[in-house]
């Protein structure tokens, strides 16, 4: 079976990640394994126990850690269960789910049997965007709100400018690593460069087995049962999900659409600042307590990216 990762010293090196994005939470989390037909999957839960369910699923060659980290202020409302998805994170097993059907879906319900979840919110980042659509697909009762950001499976970018700034670049980087390649396939995929985020995208394109499929695109026939309120959020630069058509395509995807936002000058990976994380989770909690109207800290609505990069 093709391992995730290169070697057994790359696995140790992105579980040191792991371990240095949860140490940034200052909420107390709960690491638990559950058992699925798909492989052990790991979670990482936290926030008050009585809180609404929120569950997160984060980005491809990423974890629970690195997406708790940019929404940790979900941790002060609600019981978040961030989940590792197969596949995709170091902390759980390395099974390759297909793409082209429902596996994902089928998976992630397991999931939520384990943790003993009827219903929960779901916010689905990037890849987890794709692995919650599969969800609705396959079990539409078990989602209250579902938010998407940058989600994969809804739409396609333009296949030039993803070769040339993002397939090319990452190609390029692999073969030679050096910093200077590294910043040109990121300048393309990041909004903001941290001392973090940075050098894990460097290793992990490098200590990964990258070989992903692209995910089926979701079709209007395989929603017709999810009627639960959604809300998708694009960014305008982003290269392999472009935010203007994803807003479109959505408003025909979901026919319970809540909210659409479109983040003016950003990539594909929003900003990893203080202002936006701020804005984000206050969207979110919005949503989830449907409670549109309730001000926030800085502006409803797009966030001013000059003031968050």
């Amino acid at each position: 079976m093709t391992t995730l990762f290169q070697t057994e010293a790359g696995k140790q090196s992105i579980l040191g990640w792991y371990e240095r994005f949860r140490a940034k939470l200052t909420v107390p989390t709960e690491s638990r394994t559950v058992t699925t037909g798909f492989g052990d999957t790991h979670v990482l839960i936290g926030g008050p126990e009585t809180g609404p369910p929120v569950l997160l699923l984060h980005g491809a060659l990423a974890s629970s850690a690195h997406l708790l980290v940019e929404l940790a202020a979900l941790l002060e409302q609600f019981r978040v269960y961030a989940v590792d998805i197969v596949g995709q994170s170091v902390k759980s097993a390395e099974t390759r789910i297909s793409v082209t059907n429902n596996d994902h879906g089928l998976w992630l319900r397991e999931v939520l049997d384990q943790l003993g979840l009827a219903q929960t919110h779901v916010v689905g980042v990037s890849w987890g965007g794709f692995v919650a659509i599969r969800l609705a697909v396959c079990a539409p009762e078990r989602i209250d709100r579902l938010a998407l950001l940058v989600p994969a499976g809804v739409v396609g970018g333009p296949v030039w400018a993803g070769l040339t700034k993002m397939a090319l670049p990452m190609l390029m980087y692999r073969l030679w690593p050096s910093q200077r390649r590294l910043q040109r396939f990121l300048r393309h995929l990041l909004t903001t460069h941290d001392d973090d985020w940075t050098p894990y995208l460097g290793d992990a394109l490098r200590l990964y087995n990258l070989r992903m499929s692209v995910p089926a695109l979701v079709q209007p026939a395989e929603l017709a049962r999810f009627t639960r309120p959604t809300l998708v959020v694009g960014a305008e630069h982003d290269v392999g999900i472009p935010g203007a058509k994803l807003i479109t395509r959505a408003a025909a995807l979901f026919p319970s659409l809540a909210g659409t936002e479109l983040i003016e000058g950003a990539y594909h990976s929003p900003p990893t600042t203080p202002v936006f994380r701020q804005w984000l989770s206050g969207r979110l909690t919005r949503f989830f307590l449907n409670d549109e109207h309730k001000p926030v800290a800085i502006r409803s609505g797009t966030p001013d990216l000059q003031a968050a990069v």
